[in-house]
């Protein structure tokens, strides 16, 4: 089925970013949020099926920051 809907700019604007973030099409976008809101999908699936196309995050960026929060942590309570 085919189906058209005018969406508000600031609506379509973020819809843009989540499918370039996320490496999707708005079609599946919009099929992934229907089947949600109607009760077909569960989200964990849908986070599971989007983490396993695509690693999310910067597991060396994370680890220097949780140094890093470690480092300034302990050199606050240290005084």
């Amino acid at each position: 089925m085919t189906l058209s809907v005018r969406l508000d700019p600031v609506i379509e604007a973020k819809m843009e970013e989540e499918t370039k973030r996320l490496g999707i099409t708005k079609s599946q976008l919009v099929k992934d949020a229907l089947e949600l809101r109607l009760g077909l999908k569960n989200p964990y699936d849908i986070l599971r099926q989007v983490r396993r196309d695509r690693p999310m995050g910067n597991p060396v960026a994370s680890e220097s920051a949780s140094t890093e929060f470690k480092v300034r942590l302990r050199a606050k309570h240290s005084d």
